[in-house]
């Protein structure tokens, strides 16, 4: 099951002790049950914020956030939110498949009605098969991240939310985790946010790619993906692929200086 996200005039203000910071201002966003969205703009112009804000972590200042219906807080309360964040944050003491089922010591397990998939399936799922006994330390950067994406899923929940989860890696790494992501988000069914810094990235993983403004954020331009599913890492060499970046490019730093930022070279590194 998959749940539509509807983000409508969200606005974010930080009170502290100087004058106020507007985050976000007037977000509206609609993403289609099922689908996979991308958010990606400059450092601090809210793409995280307004990530949590989905998740139900803050309140919005103004507007109103919908998921398949329900508020975020509904949703959270059902468990049909699973979070992976930018580090993997395991616990160093608990295995591969500890770790994975903490979310069922947390809820309880006799309330997790919602759980279809066991700590088993998921290993496998992620291509831990053999590792379920291995702690943290053990593991490679990507292999935890891994872990941490079977955690968000324990609970099966109708929306992933993803705030740069393979950032810290080495290109190579990330490539391939994100076509180990791509087939675990279409085999679980789930509708999926992520939020990123590299435009090339966001087009290979995404049907929607959303680009903000500098702080206060705002949706300044919506970019839909043309390229078919399933992705493959020859796509990024077509046409399509490039014309996809470089719009995203104009919509972060205006045509002209993205020429300019980088004169014959339509994509992005990792």
């Amino acid at each position: 099951m998959s749940r539509d996200i509807q983000v409508d005039q969200v606005s974010m203000v930080f009170y502290g002790q100087g004058e106020p910071v507007i985050a976000l201002e007037k977000v509206d966003m609609q993403v289609p049950a099922g689908q996979f969205a991308s958010i990606i703009g400059p450092s601090g112009c809210g793409k995280s914020t307004l990530l949590r804000l989905v998740a139900d972590v803050m309140k919005p200042y103004a507007g109103s956030i919908t998921l398949g219906g329900d508020t975020p807080r509904t949703a959270r309360h059902a468990h049909s939110l699973g979070f992976v964040f930018q580090a993997p944050t395991l616990l160093p003491w608990r295995s591969v498949k500890q770790n994975i089922e903490l979310p069922l010591d947390v809820v309880g397990r006799g309330s997790a009605k919602r759980s279809t998939r066991t700590s088993a399936e998921l290993i496998e799922l992620v291509g831990l098969s053999g590792f379920e006994d291995a702690l943290p330390h053990q593991l490679s950067g990507g292999m935890q991240q891994r872990v941490a994406i079977a955690r968000a899923l324990i609970l099966t929940p109708d929306i992933l939310l993803l705030d740069e989860p393979f950032g810290a890696l080495d290109e190579i790494t990330r490539q391939r985790m994100n076509l180990e992501l791509l087939r675990i988000w279409s085999e679980s069914g789930t509708s999926a946010l992520l939020v990123t810094h590299s435009i090339a990235e966001a087009v290979f993983m995404s049907d929607r790619v959303y680009v903000m403004s500098a702080r206060p954020g705002r949706i300044t331009s919506i970019i839909d993906v043309p390229l078919e599913r399933p992705r493959r890492i020859d796509m990024m060499r077509s046409q399509q692929f490039f014309e996809c970046v470089n719009r995203i490019r104009d919509g972060l730093f205006g045509h002209e200086q993205a020429q300019a930022a980088a004169p014959g070279e339509p994509v992005e590194a990792y």
